[in-house]
């Protein structure tokens, strides 16, 4: 793992699911977006490298799903797994050397960690209401970490957490692999509340207590809510503070899409906002593409 040093501001890539469906790839199934990785490879590292292209600073590989559980319930085998996660870092990595003979940009990698919920393919990662035991959770994070931590990547994006238990629970994943850089990102339901209920304020408390944190924030969360979580979070932690949320929409679990209008706006406008309020890391997550990156990329600094 790279130990690059991080910039004080950093432009991140938007939505990666949405970015494969717009151009052509399905991500209906349970594997969601990772099946990609086993089955279009070039379309991959053409999304990365498109979001790149945009403006992006750091690009976040596509192993959110992958899980051993779930690749198991798909019917896959531990080796298929375990490529898929070496195939997520390589592809990524593969995209941002395409692109950096091209950019005087210094570029990163996160790698994706989503959190359980992620697994059932169920909506729970929204809500953190998983019925499983405090060290189920940290089992489950570790067994991916095991194959992430020693990828070319810069740090591990843990995103899309519903609450402050299961951030406890990958951060003491994390601290088997004392050199890996985390950021911590909620799902929130509005401008201080966690997915599960938690006020972000405790998020940036968690935060502010491990050393391998580097930033902490808020992803796959309603823009008009981002405002007030930042305020929040920037009155709370020393640590940076990183957005990326969703164009607004609902996720339907039963039918796995989106739904409702879109209420992302002037994304550039709504950056620089968030910019001024404390936000370091900005980027997008579902619904938002690189058209979206390039308006953060024009409205930085």
């Amino acid at each position: 793992m790279s130990r690059a040093a991080l910039p004080d501001f950093m432009v991140l890539d938007g939505g990666f699911g949405t970015e494969l469906e717009r151009r052509g790839a399905s991500v209906r199934g349970s594997l969601w977006s990772a099946e990609a990785l086993l089955g279009s490879p070039e379309l991959v590292e053409d999304v990365h490298a498109a979001y790149l292209a945009a403006g992006a600073d750091c690009i976040t590989t596509g192993s959110y799903q992958i899980s051993f559980e779930g690749f198991a319930e798909a019917g896959l085998s531990t080796a298929d797994t375990i490529r898929a996660f070496k195939a997520s870092m390589a592809l990524a990595d593969a995209a941002r050397r395409r692109v950096a003979g091209t950019s005087r940009r210094r570029l990163f990698v996160a790698a994706s960690l989503g959190p359980y919920g992620a697994v059932l393919h169920n909506g729970a990662e929204y809500h953190g209401r998983y019925g499983v035991s405090f060290e189920t959770l940290v089992d489950f994070h570790r067994s991916r970490l095991a194959h992430l931590q020693d990828g070319p990547i810069d740090m591990v994006a843990c995103e899309t957490v519903p609450s402050v238990q299961e951030a406890t629970a990958m951060l003491r994943a994390a601290k088997t692999f004392p050199h890996l850089r985390v950021w911590l990102a909620f799902t929130c339901v509005d401008g201080q509340h966690t997915g599960s209920g938690d006020d972000i304020a405790a998020c940036a408390r968690l935060a502010n207590g491990s050393s391998q944190v580097v930033a902490v924030g808020v992803n796959c969360t309603a823009p008009q809510h981002v405002g007030a979580l930042i305020d929040r979070l920037a009155h709370e932690t020393s640590k940076a503070v990183v957005v990326y949320p969703n164009a607004g929409q609902r996720w339907d679990a039963v039918a796995r899409v989106w739904t409702g209008e879109a209420s992302i706006g002037d994304f550039g406008a709504l950056a620089a906002d968030w910019h001024r309020r404390g936000a370091a890391w900005i980027g997008g997550c579902c619904g938002t593409t690189p058209a979206h990156i390039a308006q953060v990329r024009g409205h930085g600094s």
